[in-house]
């Protein structure tokens, strides 16, 4: 090896002496670091709150097709609620009490 490779190769490796203390100092607080962190797998975290109930229960480990039909539900009880509103609550009740199936599909005789 020439002496400019010996040179080169000599000012990356830090000598051994001038930073010795140093990192042992810095390898101690990191292995201190280390030794306080828990050991095993983690702990599951409970769920607080509606939506994040709501998400472990059925988004969680087991995952299922529930929210589409909790979807479809509130989607039918919203339209109903819509329709109550603008058209339904005109209507007098005893008006929605004296319809009968007669009234609206009239059976008619073949004379007629």
């Amino acid at each position: 090896m020439s002496f400019i490779t010996r040179r080169a190769l000599s000012t990356l490796i830090p000598p051994k002496g001038i930073g010795a203390a140093q990192d042992a100092a810095r390898m101690a607080r990191i292995v201190s670091f280390y030794e306080k962190l828990p050991r095993g797998p983690a702990q599951e975290v409970k769920p607080k709150g509606i939506f994040s109930s709501y998400q472990a229960r059925y988004f969680g480990k087991n995952p299922s097709a529930t929210p589409i039909i909790h979807v479809i539900i509130f989607i039918l009880g919203i339209g109903y609620a819509q329709n109550y509103y603008f058209h339904l609550r005109k209507i007098p009740e005893y008006a929605m009490l004296s319809i009968h199936y007669a009234d609206i599909f009239p059976i008619r005789s073949p004379q007629k």
